[in-house]
């Protein structure tokens, strides 16, 4: 009998045991690994299995077929695009609202706020690429308000992702306009606020709506999807710089 109780136990375990692929948004990866752990602590035998890059790129990934469970993008655009589409199991629904800062490597004078990016001692500055990544439209649309694009355009590189944009503002550029999440990550601590970076002014842009959709609709895709909607995830997506829907 008992023999038949652990084989029973064994099985039944195996059957709730899984993987799930998530595709998502390079700008959530410094907050990803703990809402993982933290979904994992009521899910123990999920394994969630993470691919980053940028929501167009992830996109068009996964109308290729690329077997991803679930989506968490940038924006509600790239989403709404898979539902349309007959993609996406559900319309997508906003998990967290994304904002700008401004970041150099170096000290600089941050009180000039976005027209410091005008000064003659900028020569480089990183931004996503606005036809791939949310956080570059969002970019672009803060040079247009501020007055400042002509005056900035030959200076701008555009990187593949938020993740890349950040990498080359603390290397190949000067300064760089990142995801203000970014900001939240160990490596990033040494960088002060005020001194190496500032947020970009929320009125200059729309925050960024960042959506969530199921590709598949399994037990476990939807427990992780009931996660990221929950209170629990809301407080670390608060904690990560994130404004919250």
């Amino acid at each position: 009998m008992k023999k038949l109780l652990l084989i029973f136990t064994l099985w039944t375990t195996f059957l709730s045991a899984g993987t799930i692929n998530i595709a998502v948004a390079a700008n959530v990866s410094y907050a990803i690994d703990e809402l993982i752990a933290e979904f994992n602590k009521t899910h123990k035998d999920t394994k969630v299995r993470v691919t980053l890059g940028s929501s167009g790129k992830l996109t068009a990934q996964i109308k290729h077929g690329a077997p991803y469970h679930l989506f968490m993008a940038a924006n509600m655009m790239f989403p709404q695009s898979l539902y349309n589409d007959k993609i996406a199991k559900n319309a997508p629904v906003i998990y967290a609202l994304g904002s700008l800062a401004i970041l150099s490597k170096d000290p600089k004078d941050m009180s000039k706020g976005i027209d410091l990016l005008k000064s003659d001692e900028i020569y480089k500055i990183a931004i996503a690429n606005p036809k791939t990544a949310p956080y570059g439209t969002a970019a672009m649309q803060a040079f247009e308000s501020a007055g400042i694009y002509k005056d900035i355009k030959s200076k701008l590189i555009f990187a593949e992702s938020i993740s890349q944009t950040v990498s080359f503002a603390i290397t190949a550029a000067d300064i760089g306009l990142i995801a203000k999440s970014s900001l939240y990550s160990k490596t990033m601590l040494k960088y002060k606020q005020n001194i190496n970076w500032i947020e970009v002014d929320p009125s200059l842009y729309t925050p960024i709506k960042q959506g969530i959709v199921m590709i598949e609709e399994d037990e476990e895709t939807k427990a992780f999807y009931e996660f990221i909607l929950s209170d629990n995830a809301k407080e670390i997506f608060k904690k990560y710089g994130y404004l919250l829907p």
